[in-house]
């Protein structure tokens, strides 16, 4: 099943809520572009400091209620939300507002910039209800004031969409994103920036929606505009670049991915220096790919360096730290290091509770992450109540039908399943697959990841003619997204194969668990865990045929992978052992076989 435990990347939606500088006497314009300057490069403390000064030289200046003073008020405001200081942001944004309102009029397009600054601070805290009527009130100012055909206009599309987005509302917002793109083409040409922005955010909601093909053409648009307008190094390419890895990553182009990746940390480390957070973004972004193609070594220093820059730009409680947190969580979570990733795990929850509060989706995530954790160490009773919780979050925030709520759904249906709860599993997952399929459409790849587990339940159940027609359904949609050889089709594969190997089909469930193993080699390197675990699974199946001599080759060389990938503890290291101890005993080689036991019990005794 699809683990929350990951890198989300952050995909380029324009809120216009950049820190901006007007003039209104020598020393408050010097200040405000030195302002602009750290700002960029993520010396927030510093910018804090500065834009203060800004901030009492205009009130002194031109007394509280100028329009310049709400300038400096935005400024400020900025800086703290980018810090995650959301609660020190809101009333500077709030009196911004209320100082355009008073001394340019309601109606005036300044006013809808400030609506946008408070309506995108809202957003970022989960509090989509207080976002929404102010960034429309934005646009219908922007309407009128603007006309039809302004860029100013285009952004407030952008920004209501994104809002819609993000909540999963994406019939809503494409429409909204389309009618930016086409403002922009027609004012401002075909290659303009902000033209390759709204390519970028379109882009970006097919992504959400799985049509990855769809996608990739527009980020490859997105990012020609901006190499033709900014040439190859400058930073804001760096957007552009990281969102056409990402689509490469999830359709399983990771040697596409990762030059990708690694020209964006470049452009990142030489424009902005080592130690800007863009920096560590684009770490996370490398060591995710490391990650999934099993170079845990690579993957873990990119983590732990992303993890310092951010500490050392943001502070230590910064909700953008749980990104490397999150990321090194699931790194050591994978390798069976299940004592390091708890304080991670642990720590992510409070951050984002302390900045988000209680309430909010990322705090679902985290606690998400956390109960993952727990399930895969068997600690169930500790998993539960945080799956409930997370779920209770998520259904408030988003309401009842938000793809998010299904994917807690399934999480929870999976921890009732390893329990063998199987009845109270399947009216989960049943929900959790009518809301996939009502919000991302019935061929959507997270359909199928629904689907797979629903598979497991049936099969548990021994209902293997409900589960059979599921796992077929599943491989194709997942064939269909991602092409005959992705990761996603030799999981599913897997899983068919492993529902014929239950009912002891299996000259059927062969040549599935083949093509897995041919996919897993090609897609991850001959040396990846899950090439162990589709070995496993041939050798398993040529011994209970009595083909031992056959088998015993897979059962060895899985063993070996994982003991070098995950390390000689490792749960599926003790899983290996146990079968090849079993091949063993069947072939009279029984101190050989207790051996092996012996071991497995050791291992799985250090995990209790």
């Amino acid at each position: 099943m699809k683990r929350a435990l990951t890198a989300l990347l952050l995909l380029l939606v324009a809120f216009g809520t950049g820190v901006v500088a007007y003039a209104q006497g020598s020393e408050w314009k010097t200040l405000n572009d030195e302002v602009v300057s750290l700002y960029r490069k993520g010396r927030y403390d510093r910018a804090v400091v500065v834009a203060k000064k800004a901030l009492e030289i205009a009130e002194a200046n031109v007394g509280p209620y100028d329009a310049s003073v709400a300038v400096s008020l935005s400024n400020l405001g900025q800086i703290y939300s980018t810090q995650g200081q959301y609660a020190a942001a809101e009333p500077l944004f709030k009196r911004a507002l209320a100082i355009n309102e008073k001394a340019l009029g309601l109606n005036d397009p300044k006013v809808a910039v400030s609506l946008n600054n408070l309506a995108d601070l809202y957003r970022k805290q989960g509090q989509y209800a207080a976002a929404e009527p102010l960034f429309k009130r934005a646009l219908a100012i922007n309407e009128k004031a603007l006309g039809l055909n302004d860029p100013d206009l285009a952004m407030s599309l952008n920004n209501l969409a994104s809002l819609y987005n993000e909540q999963g509302h994406y019939a809503v917002a494409q429409p909204l994103y389309k009618r930016a793109l086409a403002i922009r083409e027609k004012v401002l040409g075909p290659d303009h920036p902000d033209v390759a922005m709204s390519l970028n955010n379109l882009a970006s909601l097919y992504c959400a929606q799985g049509e990855y093909a769809v996608a990739e053409p527009l980020y490859k648009r997105a990012l020609e505009i901006k190499e033709k307008i900014l040439g190859a190094d400058n930073p804001d390419l760096v957007i552009c670049l990281s969102n056409l890895g990402d689509v490469y990553t999830k359709q399983g182009k990771y040697a596409e991915a990762e030059p990708v990746f690694k020209r964006a940390l470049a452009v990142n480390e030489k424009i902005l220096g080592p130690d800007n957070p863009e920096v560590a973004t684009s770490l996370n972004h490398l060591g995710l790919v490391y990650s999934t193609l099993g170079r845990y070594g690579q993957a873990e220093s990119l983590y732990q360096r992303a993890l310092a820059i951010s500490e050392k730009a943001l502070g230590p409680d910064h909700p953008d730290i749980a990104m490397s947190l999150n990321n090194l969580a699931d790194l050591y979570m994978k390798q069976g290091q299940y004592a390091a990733a708890i304080p991670l795990c642990k720590r992510t929850l409070t951050i984002n509770e302390k900045a988000l509060g209680p309430d909010h989706p990322n705090v679902a995530i985290s606690l998400g992450n956390l109960a993952k954790l727990y399930s895969t160490m068997g600690e169930y009773g500790q998993a539960e109540p945080l799956y409930k919780r997370a779920l209770a979050i998520k259904e408030k925030a988003l309401g009842l039908e938000h793809p998010s709520v299904a994917t807690v759904l399934i999480n929870l249906g999976d921890l009732y399943r390893v329990q063998g709860q199987n009845v109270a599993a399947e009216p989960l997952l049943k929900r959790a697959l009518t809301i996939k399929e009502k919000a991302l459409g019935s061929e959507h790849p997270e359909v199928a990841i629904c689907l797979n587990t629903l598979v497991l339940v049936y099969s548990a159940l021994g209902e293997y003619d409900q589960a059979e027609p599921l796992s077929k359904r599943a491989l194709a949609i997942a064939e269909k997204a991602f092409g005959p050889e992705h990761p996603e089709v030799a999981a599913s594969l897997n899983n068919l194969a492993l529902l014929y190997y239950q009912q002891g089909k299996y000259a059927a469930a062969e040549p599935l668990f083949k093509r897995a193993l041919a996919i897993h080699v090609k897609d991850l390197g001959p040396e990846h865990p899950k090439v162990a675990m589709s070995l496993n699974n041939l050798g398993m199946i040529y011994a209970n045929q009595g083909e031992y001599e056959k088998a015993e080759p897979f059962l060895r060389r899985a063993l070996a992978i994982w003991e070098k990938a995950l390390g000689p503890n490792h749960p599926m290291v003790a899983t290996c052992l146990t079968n090849l101890a079993a091949l063993y005993r069947a072939t009279n080689r029984e101190d050989e076989a207790a051996n092996l036991d012996q071991r497995a019990a050791s291992i799985r005794g250090l995990r209790r």
